[in-house]
């Protein structure tokens, strides 16, 4: 008798630990069973590529997955090919994308029958900053010089190079426009780091490249930057020249350009899967964000670390959704307009 108390003592006791642990550890029991496709809507060379690419080399370096994992670049349609394969991926969990802010403005500038809705967010990695560059040959010594050069020789005499149309870099550059009176000749590219190649050779004035896009360039003394659209100043304060960190560009307000624009990089899943799918990736992204790797990554590019997951990342989502459809009414981006 004394035996059979004993079993159900212990048995309850097992039943109360297992309700004392969290619904996220119980709900954990999900893992990909096979390679998981990670999806890059844009082309080779930009910031979602070297990010994916870069998160990829981590998982496989300290084998956070026990499966493979694989890039691919979907860019075609400004990565409504990308978007498009993952909304046709339902209830897919072996399948991820990385999102830039294409995840907004490719669906409104074409029409294209896509909205963010049609996926899963899982994780906010970072935001990504864009920066005013120009040619170190240049006079310019700062915004203010170069947009008033712009203005004095006239509409439709500087080349603005950029990647895509009505994507990020063309929102900017209509808003600086829109802000300041003058205008641009705006040249599209397929990736940023196309961009910068043509900013190097001198084949445009300027471009709104993302750091990671163009720090190469920086350091070898081919290119300067003249502020960051960004409220605040980067944190970073290693010397990336000579002379300048990332944290000594003023931000754009400061230079009397008062225009700001930071980019998701996020990652989200098909439709249709679970949360415990939602929450192994979630899981495995904050893994990939403890590494050395990773931080490098931050720094490098000076990123905006804001990481967001959850409701607060969906919300966030939507919210930036709505500026952006503002941006682009304001633009006559889209379709249809």
């Amino acid at each position: 008798m004394r035996n059979l108390f004993e079993r159900v003592a212990g048995s309850m006791v097992a039943m109360t630990a297992m309700a004392a642990l969290p619904q996220a550890v119980l709900a954990q029991a999900w893992e990909p069973t096979k390679t998981v496709e990670f999806i890059i809507p844009a082309g080779t060379g930009g910031g979602a590529d070297q990010m994916a690419r870069a998160a990829q080399g981590i998982i496989a370096k300290h084998k956070l997955m026990k499966q493979a994992m694989v890039v691919v670049n979907k860019a075609g349609g400004a990565g409504a090919e990308g978007f498009l394969d993952v909304k046709g991926a339902q209830g897919d969990p072996h399948k991820i994308i990385i999102t830039l802010s294409n995840l907004f403005t490719t669906p409104l500038a074409t029409g294209v029958p896509f909205n963010w809705r049609d996926l899963t967010p899982v994780k906010m990695l970072a935001l990504d900053q864009f920066v005013l560059w120009t040619n170190v040959s240049k006079p310019y010594k700062s915004a203010k010089e170069y947009i008033a050069a712009a203005k004095a020789a006239g509409p439709n005499k500087f080349k603005m190079a950029g990647t895509g149309a009505k994507q990020e870099d063309q929102i900017i550059t209509a808003a600086i426009e829109q802000l300041t009176g003058t205008k641009f000749i705006y040249v599209p590219f397929k990736g940023g780091g196309d961009v910068a190649v043509q900013l190097v050779g001198n084949h445009a004035d300027s471009t709104v490249n993302n750091p990671i896009e163009a720090v190469a360039h920086w350091r070898g003394g081919k290119l300067k930057p003249l502020c960051v659209f960004d409220p605040k100043r980067m944190p970073y304060k290693t010397k990336v020249t000579d002379t300048m960190s990332w944290s000594d560009i003023p931000t754009c307000k400061e230079s009397g350009l008062d225009v700001d624009y930071l980019m998701l990089r996020g990652i989200f899943m098909p439709g249709g899967v679970t949360p415990a799918q939602v929450q192994y990736y979630v899981e495995l992204f904050r893994k990939v964000q403890a590494t050395p790797e990773w931080k490098d990554l931050m720094e490098r590019g000076a990123f905006n670390q804001t990481s967001l997951e959850g409701k607060e990342y969906a919300d966030w989502v939507a919210r930036e959704e709505a500026r952006h459809i503002q941006l682009m009414k304001a633009a006559r981006f889209i379709a249809g307009q």
